[in-house]
């Protein structure tokens, strides 16, 4: 069995590769700030995203969707405000999307993504 930070990790790799497949660009992964973590930070088009990625082995205690809360978008919001600030981008839109990845039993993901989840 994994720990939570092994599968945390394996569903970043996940969720990297899902992106990039749907013709999304990475540009960074876990930015931290004195404040957070940005997941995932994305270029699609003229769009940056800011992906947070949750994954869990099941749907015991809510799916990994209920666990981006109002206020975890509310962090998120300022951290993406924080990394838009240091960029020279010439951003039009910003989005945040979640992707919510369950690996169950048998290890097979199933990955699950809400584009502008807020």
């Amino acid at each position: 069995m994994a720990t939570n930070q092994e599968l945390g990790a394996r569903g970043e790799e996940l969720a990297v590769r899902h992106l990039e497949d749907i013709g999304l660009e990475v540009i960074e992964r876990n930015w931290r700030h004195r404040t957070g973590e940005l997941d995932i930070i994305a270029r699609d088009g003229d769009t940056v995203v800011f992906v947070e990625v949750k994954t869990r082995s099941g749907i015991g205690y809510g799916t990994p969707a209920e666990a981006v809360t109002y206020t975890k978008q509310t962090r998120i919001r300022g951290l993406a405000l924080q990394w838009l600030a240091l960029q020279q981008g010439p951003w039009v839109q910003i989005r945040f999307d979640v992707i919510a990845i369950v690996v169950g039993r048998d290890e097979s993901p199933v990955i699950t993504h809400v584009r502008s989840a807020f």
